[in-house]
């Protein structure tokens, strides 16, 4: 069994002597897995980081097998943004987040296509926070939770939404709220495309989607928790809102 592709690193860790383990995300074969001989090397570990974009070719005699890669270096992002702290917690969570909720071997090109997207904007330096926060609500789609942000759930009404319901993640109307209001989750009109968004917008954004990954999707994966990188990412974005 044998492939070709390109794909992004989303971990890396040590096997062996001088091997290693990675786990990348490609467009045509998905989270996929598989060892790097040499990868702990000094010639090939600086390659294998988080966010790095690799020219892969993987080996294996069934395809049951993890299999044997071969790396080519693309493009490093890493490096590019060791010195920014908020935005490197941005790459870690990303990485994080794609290596805990995707199927093995599941191809997902449109959230691939967002992913890449958005590990670029993080190392380019660019306002990222709100790509981020709208990257989130796209991998909760493509995993089957999607929010459904697009009109009231009682009214119908495209009209002032202002929350969305804890349960079924429809967005619900400030006037039809009522005194439902406390129970209900906020939602940033920035994720409505009303303006740019605040770092007070940003941080209720990901509260909100926080919930449904927490609450509805990680049920799914065996109630394991969120990753820290996660959490970490969140608790600075928090603190410049």
């Amino acid at each position: 069994m044998e492939w070709r592709d390109e794909g992004v690193l989303l971990s890396a860790r040590g096997h062996g002597e001088s091997a290693a383990i990675i786990e990348v995300f490609t467009a045509g074969h998905g989270r996929h897995a598989g060892v790097v001989r040499g990868g702990g090397s000094r010639r090939i570990a600086p390659i294998l980081q988080p966010g790095a974009q690799l020219s892969l070719a993987w080996r294996a005699r069934l395809d049951a097998h993890i299999g044997a890669f071969t790396v080519e270096p693309i493009r490093s992002r890493a490096g590019a943004i060791l010195s920014d702290r908020l935005a490197l917690a941005g790459l870690n969570s990303t990485a994080a987040l794609l290596a805990f909720t995707l199927p093995e071997r599941e191809p997902h090109p449109d959230l691939y296509a967002a992913s890449l997207a958005l590990f670029d904007a993080l190392a380019e330096g660019s306002d990222w926070p709100l790509l981020y926060l709208r990257w989130e609500l796209n991998l909760l789609e493509e995993m089957g939770f999607g929010l459904d942000l697009g009109s009231c759930a009682l009214t119908g009404s495209r009209e002032d939404l202002a929350y969305v319901s804890p349960r079924s993640g429809r967005a619900v109307s400030r006037g039809a709220a009522g005194e439902w209001a406390d129970r209900l989750l906020p939602l940033p009109p920035a994720l409505l495309g009303q303006g740019p968004a605040s770092a007070a917008e940003i941080a209720a954004g990901l509260r909100l989607t926080g919930h449904f990954l927490e609450n509805h999707l990680a049920p799914e994966l065996g109630h394991r928790p969120l990753p820290e990188a996660r959490r970490r990412l969140v608790a600075l974005l928090s603190r410049t809102a």
